[in-house]
């Protein structure tokens, strides 16, 4: 037998009723403590009004933060910043979002960058976008033909049929005065 024979796997059931934050990814737990640091929070909470504020002509796509993404009965994670777009009226959100923002942390990076990444593209997120608060850097990646590509100097970001991003977050990040 493996060693992995030997982990329990979770449900969506068994996440509802743990104490504390967690994400659960393919029945693997995943504990989110500590809360995020000050550095992290600055980022998630500006950038999320920023994206607030440029859409907020716009009826289709909406702004959330630390909103639990439902993707199956034993994958449930909480992105730093998502952008929905379409008919979304539940509690938590049930398909993916077109844009994913995660803001990485030392505890964090290995999970956003691997698990996350193959998750995200997995699931047809259109964009995925890291942040990383110590360098103030932000990688970029587009998802086309089914498979995630880096695209750093995109500011332009095709939510949802004519609802257009025009933003450039890596000068955004680079502006912050963490």
């Amino acid at each position: 037998m493996k060693a992995f024979d030997y982990i329990p796997l979770y449900s969506y059931e068994d996440y509802k009723l743990w104490e504390g934050d967690w994400e659960l990814i393919h029945g693997y737990p995943y504990a989110m403590s500590p809360s995020p640091v000050r550095k992290h929070q600055s980022i998630v909470n500006k950038l999320s009004g920023q994206f607030i504020k440029l859409l907020e002509a716009n009826i289709v796509c909406e702004v959330y933060s630390a909103l639990d993404w439902i993707i199956n009965d034993n994958t449930v994670v909480r992105p730093d910043v998502m952008i929905v777009c379409g008919e979304f009226k539940e509690d938590f959100l049930t398909f993916p979002p077109t844009l994913i923002v995660e803001v990485l942390s030392k505890s964090t990076s290995m999970k956003d960058r691997n698990v996350k990444y193959n998750l995200y593209q997995e699931q047809k997120v259109n964009y995925y976008i890291l942040v990383e608060p110590e360098t103030q850097t932000v990688e970029i990646f587009e998802l086309q033909n089914q498979a995630y590509v880096p695209n750093n100097s995109l500011n332009n970001f095709l939510l949802h049929n004519n609802c257009n991003l025009q933003f450039d977050i890596s000068a955004f990040v680079a502006s912050l005065k963490l």
